[in-house]
């Protein structure tokens, strides 16, 4: 579906005008040594952003040789046109079934809502949503967690419900496309070595995709206390260098 939105003039950004987020340390401590994280603002990203246009207005003025891009796989998502609006989500009886056995976590709605339950099964199909609510039961029975997931895959894992990012607030956001390809697609165009994150304010950050020579692992355990925020703080993406 696509989402109005009027054209953004995007402005160009000088490096001195963008500082850490609120409550966030500049620098993490790694075994490979000490990381700048610079959090990069930008206006409001809609389906009608342009993802290059963004990244070379904002980010590219504040880039140094050997600085990893970083950005959140919501705004990827947006961008590419994967906001859903809640409204116009029609639920099935797998939807209202099974949102309700998704338990509570204390860093995001995930799946525990009707609308976005729904957008799994569209993404994965009920058969597959079914077999995943099955065997995360009986991993929990067991004491194991996390299956529901494994079984679903990334496709359900990246979805985010309506009224958890201030992105599209009113909208259901699913995972990005190809975000390996997106982060290759953005090192061969700008030269900057890029990766696509999904990271949460308790502690939660892994690498969906990422360009050529990009130490996953690395990028993950860098961000695992979200320098970009999960709120109001309009900085989708960052940059990563040696302190």
């Amino acid at each position: 579906m696509s989402i109005a939105a009027a054209p953004v003039a995007i402005p160009s950004v000088a490096a001195s005008e963008v500082a850490v987020n609120p409550n966030r340390k500049a620098v993490i401590s790694l075994a490979e040594g000490d990381f700048l994280r610079v959090p990069v603002k930008t206006h409001r990203l809609t389906e009608s952003s342009d993802l290059i246009e963004t990244i070379q207005a904002y980010a590219v003025p504040m880039h140094k040789q050997g600085d990893i891009l970083f950005i959140s796989e919501k705004a990827v998502a947006v961008t590419q046109g994967r906001a859903l609006r809640e409204a116009d989500i029609k639920i099935g009886f797998t939807a209202w079934v099974l949102w309700r056995c998704v338990a509570k976590v204390p860093y995001g709605i995930g799946l525990r809502r009707p609308s976005s339950m729904q957008c799994a099964v569209n993404e994965c199909g009920a058969a597959r949503i079914w077999l995943a609510a099955v065997v995360g039961a009986l991993g929990k029975l067991v004491g194991r967690k996390g299956d529901f997931y494994r079984i679903a895959g990334p496709q359900a894992a990246t979805i985010d419900a309506a009224s958890t990012s201030p992105l599209q607030l009113d909208c259901v956001i699913l995972g990005p496309k190809d975000p390996e390809g997106v982060a290759q697609n953005i090192a061969d165009r700008l030269g900057i070595a890029c990766a696509i994150v999904d990271v949460n304010d308790v502690g939660g950050s892994w690498v969906l995709g990422c360009s050529r020579g990009v130490n996953k692992d690395m990028v993950q355990r860098a961000l695992k206390d979200n320098p970009l925020g999960q709120g109001a703080e309009c900085t989708p993406m960052g940059l990563l260098r040696r302190a």
